[in-house]
């Protein structure tokens, strides 16, 4: 009787990096919650807290807002405002092209500026959370967001 060799199974592995190396859940965030924290402004911590964890994301017209805020700080001698403009250069936010049509149509629906509907239709295409400290901005954000699919 010929004795065949047993032949053993795969072993299957599975390798995962450290959790600080997986994916971040997405977040948009706005102008005034990113001026709060680089501006040092006394909502820095709670801007702070809940964006921790998150992947953000913005509109590419956040670099002229910002901009815009470092630049009326400025004006008003406030010196920490080079440093906040730096700082917020240097953060983690990816950019995004829009559509200028659908911008358009959401700031019509909800009664926003432009600049504020292309966050709000960054965060409905990329199906993410908001985060602003812009009232009317919120609470369109939270109508508008609670009817996707």
């Amino acid at each position: 009787m010929s004795s065949q060799p047993v032949r053993s199974l795969p072993t299957f592995y599975v390798a995962e990096p450290p959790a600080q190396y997986q994916v971040r859940p997405p977040m948009v965030i706005d102008c005034s919650a990113l001026a709060g924290i680089v501006f040092q402004e006394p909502w820095k911590d709670e801007a702070l807290q809940r964006i921790s964890g998150r992947t953000l994301h913005a509109p590419s017209l956040l670099n002229y807002e910002i901009t815009s805020v470092a630049l009326k700080k400025m004006r008003r001698g406030e010196t920490h405002a080079a440093d906040g403009l730096e700082q917020a250069m240097g953060t983690d936010v990816e950019l995004h092209d829009i559509n200028l049509q659908e911008v358009c149509e959401l700031a019509l629906r909800y009664q926003l500026s432009a600049y504020d509907a292309a966050y709000l239709w960054l965060a409905a295409e990329i199906k993410a959370p908001l985060a602003t400290f812009d009232e009317k901005l919120g609470a369109a954000a939270q109508t508008h967001l609670s009817t996707l699919l």
